[in-house]
């Protein structure tokens, strides 16, 4: 464990510092506050990840189906949207998007019903199962999150909210397409 960064590396990367050092033995013209920040992001990004996808392994539900249960809880009540619109709220092509629809009705998550008023359309919706889950995976997070978070102040962790989100708009003004998926991911 290191000092500098508080936890141990992985064995296939080096500390922190240590890779900083590495960065600017290989290129001096590193900034290496920058690179501290953007590799401990990057990091903690990859470790949150792992950890909430166990958290979905436990409760029996995917990644990308936690992303579908994500949008139509966003929407509101009564939790529908079309298929084509859940496509582009997660970067999915529409078949990724009916592939991972078609999972999800079978396991009870959603419903695929034809609009009433409009035959053509397609309304998926949210079940009372899929609800649950949204509401379990939220309070597994929670309490991931708050351990995650326990050495900040309520000040600290204000001003990085703030920081991360200045960050983040600087990502979406000069990356407008960055949102969506290089690739389906199912």
């Amino acid at each position: 464990m290191t000092a500098a960064e508080g936890s141990p590396a992985t064995p296939q990367e080096l500390d922190l510092d240590a890779q900083i050092a590495a960065y600017q033995r290989e290129f001096p013209e590193v900034d290496p506050q920058v690179e501290k920040v953007v590799t401990a992001l990057g990091r903690l990004n990859r470790r949150m990840n792992v950890a909430y996808g166990r958290q979905l392994v436990d409760l029996g539900i995917s990644n990308s189906e936690w992303e579908v249960l994500k949008a139509l809880v966003v929407v509101g009540r009564p939790y529908q949207l079309g298929p084509g619109d859940l496509a582009k709220r997660l970067g999915l092509t529409p078949a990724a998007m009916t592939h991972r629809i078609d999972r999800m009705v079978g396991e009870g998550l959603v419903t695929r019903e034809r609009d009433e008023s409009n035959r053509v359309r397609v309304i998926v919706e949210l079940t009372d199962e899929g609800r649950e889950k949204w509401l379990q995976t939220m309070r597994l997070a929670a309490a991931f999150e708050d351990d995650l978070l326990q050495d900040l102040t309520p000040e600290e962790r204000g001003s990085l909210g703030e920081i991360l989100t200045r960050l983040l708009r600087r990502v979406e003004s000069t990356q407008p397409d960055a949102g969506g998926r290089l690739e389906d991911l199912d």
